[in-house]
């Protein structure tokens, strides 16, 4: 087997750490430079300090969607490396990130702040420069800033009106015009990846279940495929499609809620109000499958903790007839009226470029004609065959990121009406083995954001050395800075719903 043939690999698939060659720095770079030229994205980058010595192995997870394949890259560095932000924006933040959890500087990283504001995994080793030894605190940092006359600055948050989550936003303005958007997060960091060393735990599917709230079935499901994959089990087929449809149910309950809560920031209250009921029906649906809203407790390694029965199934697809009703009826109505089109069409706009250079993925990736979804470029399972082509935008503006959630409602409510009149017979779950010692695997999952990416790495032992969780929040943010350049800073509340990124998936 080549040396290149040993570092690919498909979602779901599991390669030996022993067989996953460590390239020096040049080459790393070099790899990984051509794979982004030719195509690839940067699914995930991280550093692991599990090994002996004081080096940290760091890895680079390239996403080739047109092969349908995966190029893992592995090399080692010391307390600095070489920055490869400015020639890949892609790695930004994945680089402040490493720099932050584990002291390694990053040399040359034109944009070198914290990420979560937390002290270093490694003791002694503390990227930020600071005169006390506490742990740096959220938002305590120097923002861009744009001088001249009739220049001003604005912030907000990180405390917000409304029940929503903490994040600072600073305003380079000119009048109304927008010149900088800088978004700081951090407040709501919880150490998630670091608890996860030496698990699986008893808290572990509780942690993974939270890790985004709203996207509870995502994240769930792509740890139980990592879990799967250590274990060298399959999933059975029923397991496999109850997951999928409760995987749908939060999407449909999330676009939405996203698109009432955007016919609310245009002031057209008729959609605002009936999508608001709406979302909670279908939470509801969700509810019935496993007692939880959300969908907690459902899914679990092996399969699902619940089963659908026929009577079960039946009694949903009755209650999904009068909403998928109201919802057409709701959404419909405002996509029919001339006021509501003109807020949307053109404002936020994200060009094609701009969302290749910064890795976007999920809804604002094809709202920019990126056909950018894990269904269509790494499915797995139940998805290699089953769902139909992924709806995508040209303008990457509000009106295509609104438009994609239109479009995707109306095909999961199809997909999930199909699913539950063709349940397969068979267990809905199984048990599963231990994992295996000293393994990698990667799993992804389409989100109702987006991409999940969870990445799982064991010990001699078979207990997690080092688990890696990119939301798709992580890659999209800066993308909702772009969006507000040379906008009006009354359109922020309008655009940030059109994204809808989470902050504490964000923050881990």
């Amino acid at each position: 087997m080549s040396r290149d043939d040993r570092q690919t690999l498909t979602n779901g698939g599991v390669l030996s750490r022993e067989s996953i060659p460590v390239l020096t720095y040049v080459e790393y770079s070099e790899r990984l430079l051509a794979e982004i030229a030719d195509g690839g994205r940067v699914a995930a980058c991280f550093a692991d300090n599990s090994g002996a010595d004081d080096e940290l192995d760091l890895y680079a997870l390239i996403a080739r969607d047109r092969q349908g394949d995966l190029r893992l890259l592995r090399t080692r560095i010391g307390d600095s490396f070489t920055s490869l932000t400015p020639r890949c924006t892609q790695l930004h933040l994945f680089e402040r990130e490493i720099a932050e959890q584990f002291g390694a500087i990053p040399e040359g990283h034109p944009w070198l702040k914290p990420v979560r504001f937390h002290g270093s995994w490694r003791p002694g080793k503390d990227a930020w420069e600071r005169d006390t030894t506490d742990h740096p605190i959220p938002g305590d940092m120097e923002f861009y800033r744009v001088e001249g006359e009739e220049v001003h600055e604005v912030a907000v948050g990180p405390v917000h009106a409304g029940v929503i989550e903490p994040g600072h936003f600073r305003f380079q303005c000119h009048g109304e015009e927008v010149m900088h958007l800088e978004i700081s997060l951090g407040f709501q960091h919880r150490a998630v990846e670091r608890q996860l060393i030496g698990g699986p735990h008893p808290l572990t599917p509780f942690q993974m279940e939270t890790a985004a709230g709203d996207t509870t079935v995502g994240h769930m499901t792509a740890w139980c495929q990592v879990s799967e994959a250590l274990a060298g089990v399959s999933i059975a087929p029923r397991g496999d499609k109850l997951r999928a449809v409760a995987l749908e149910l939060e999407r449909l309950a999330n676009h939405v809620g996203d698109l009432g809560a955007i016919a609310g920031d245009v002031g057209f209250l008729p959609t605002a109000s009936y999508c608001g009921r709406l979302r909670g029906d279908y939470l509801n649906l969700t509810a019935e499958l496993c007692g939880s809203r959300f969908g907690r407790g459902l899914i679990r390694p092996g399969g699902t903790a619940f089963d659908c029965e026929p009577a079960l199934a039946e009694k949903l697809l009755k209650r999904l007839e009068p909403v998928e009703r109201n919802t057409r009826g709701a959404i419909e109505l405002m996509f029919d009226t001339p006021s509501v089109l003109a807020r949307l069409e053109g404002t936020g706009k994200v060009s094609l470029e701009t969302a290749l250079e910064l890795g976007l993925v999920g809804v604002a990736a094809r709202a920019c004609d990126l056909r950018r979804d894990v269904r269509l470029n790494h499915p797995v399972g139940i998805w290699r065959d089953s769902f139909d082509p992924i709806p995508h935008e040209e303008s990457g503006d509000v009106f295509a990121r609104a438009n994609i959630r239109l479009r995707e409602i109306y095909a999961s409510l199809a997909w999930i009406r199909k699913q539950l009149r063709e349940l397969p017979a068979g267990p809905h779950s199984a048990p599963i083995p231990p994992a295996r010692e000293n393994m990698l695997t990667v799993a992804m999952v389409e989100g109702w954001r987006g991409e999940i990416v969870h990445l799982g790495l064991t010990d001699e032992n078979g207990r997690l050395s080092r688990y890696k969780i990119v939301d798709p929040s992580f890659h999209n943010w800066n993308g909702l800075a772009m969006a507000l350049r040379a906008e009006q800073i009354s359109d922020f509340p309008l655009c940030n719903k059109s994204f809808n990124l989470s902050y504490c998936g964000f923050d881990l």
